[in-house]
Order: C-alpha cells, then structure tokens, then sequence
C-alpha cells in the first residue's frame, strides 16, 4: 500500500486558479481505452504533465494531484495502467477496494509507453502541439517515469519519486532526458544506494540528473506522510516545477 485510501497531496507553493477538472476515457494508439483524470490551470500553460500513479492505478489521490499541478500553472492528466485488462474504471477511478495486484503483473513497458502517449497526445490537444511536457511518476509510476529518459516518447523530462531502478533496467544506459529523482532517505522498499547508482548509471548515459535524498523520510512521503514531512514535500515540489520551468524557458522561440 503506498498511501491511505482518503490521503491527498500536498500544495505546491505556488497557486492559481483551476479553470477545468474532471475525469475521462482516452484512447491510446493502440486501441486500449484508459481511465484518466484531466485538469486545466485558468492561465495559458507553458508546460505540462503526465502524471503514473503508484501501483493502484488512477485512484482519487492522482485526481487531486492534477488539480494541484494545474494550480501551480501546469495543465495535468493522470492516467490508469489496467485499461487492457480490466477496462476503463467503472466510476471513473481505482478505488480502495479495487484489487489491482493482478492486473499491475500483466503491464508491460510498451503498454504503458503507450498509455503516455495517449495523455501527452490529450495534453497537446487542450493546449497547443509542439507543448514541452514531462512525466511524474510515483513508486512504480516513478520507475516508469524515469525509465522514459531512455525512451523515446516526445518527452521534455522525467520525474520520479521513490523508483525501483530494477523497473528501469537497460534504458539507465540510454538516459538522455532531464530526470529529477525524489528519494525518501528511509526507503523500505528500495535501498537508497541502488537510486543513487542508478542516477550515476543515467549521468554516465548522458541525462542531466538532479537527485535529491530526504534524509529519515519514509517511502510515500509526498502523500501518506505529507503532513509530518511537510518541508521535504515542499523542497520536492521546487525541484518538480524547477524542470517542468527549465523545459518551458528553453522552448523554441517562434
């Protein structure tokens, strides 16, 4: 369990007004509908986010999430890994007592690459093509979101919090994207050194890596212990909106 059924995350330190929330069905290139929740900050965007849940899929906590990032200014989808194998969500999101453990085995690396490129695809359809976006994962999204510095999907960078580099694997040697890492210093679940390795592995590949350990914080942090780790999850959210600022002022000018 990452966090609490009923846990939310945290404000970013800068806010704004939403000018649209709700939920929806995408349709990936490969025919696969997935459940994903979309939000929309009230200024124009000049980045955006796909966000990969933890292991239990689109649940309300990942709906909360885009709505925050869109009041820091950046428009949100968050998307659901288990389309293929248990179809869209019946109310729209995983709740607490969907069993998720057997469908989380029957992802794969294609599918949910291709699941991205369905948000990335959404995110541009709402706001303009050529939008720098970027991915932020957590737990196994966070792996996934990392590994996409390897990747090749139209990605501006990666960020993950609290990965499992094993999910990783051979793209660490192809990293090429920005990647912010998020380590919970007390991780139970992966040792802190194998994330610091796997940092150096993606640096030597040539990603630019921006890898930060919150010394004593426990694995989820960011959402089931965000109270009691307020000051990491707000040094967190600086190091998130630093990349998705960095790929916006770098864009291409007209």
């Amino acid at each position: 369990m990452c966090h609490d059924s009923d846990s939310r995350p945290p404000a970013p330190p800068r806010t704004g007004d939403v000018a649209e929330r709700g939920l929806l069905t995408l349709t990936a290139a490969d025919g696969n509908q997935l459940s994903a929740a979309y939000a929309a900050p009230a200024t124009a965007p000049r980045g955006g986010v796909v966000i990969l849940p933890d292991i239990r899929g689109l649940h309300p906590y990942y709906v909360a999430l885009a709505e925050r990032f869109a009041e820091a200014g950046l428009p949100a989808v968050a998307i659901d890994y288990f389309g293929r194998t248990a179809g869209p969500a019946a109310t729209g999101t995983r709740e607490a007592d969907f069993p998720w453990q057997p469908h989380i085995r029957q992802t794969t690396p294609a599918g949910i690459d291709t699941d991205v490129a369905a948000g990335i695809d959404y995110l541009r359809s709402r706001t303009e093509p050529d939008l720098p976006v970027v991915t932020v994962g957590f737990c196994f999204g966070g792996s996934h979101s990392w590994r996409q510095s390897g990747g090749t999907l139209d990605l501006a960078g990666c960020v993950g919090f609290y990965g499992r580099p094993s999910i990783v694997g051979d793209a660490a040697q192809r990293a090429a994207k920005p990647t912010v890492m998020l380590i919970a210093g007390a991780d139970a679940v992966t040792p802190v050194a194998e994330q610091l390795a796997l940092a150096e592995t993606m640096r030597a590949a040539g990603a630019e890596v921006d890898d930060v350990v919150y010394d004593g914080a426990p694995h989820s942090f960011f959402d089931r212990a965000f109270g009691t780790w307020a000051d990491a999850c707000q040094d967190a959210w600086r190091h998130v909106l630093a990349l998705t600022d960095r790929v916006a002022d770098t864009r291409p000018g007209p």
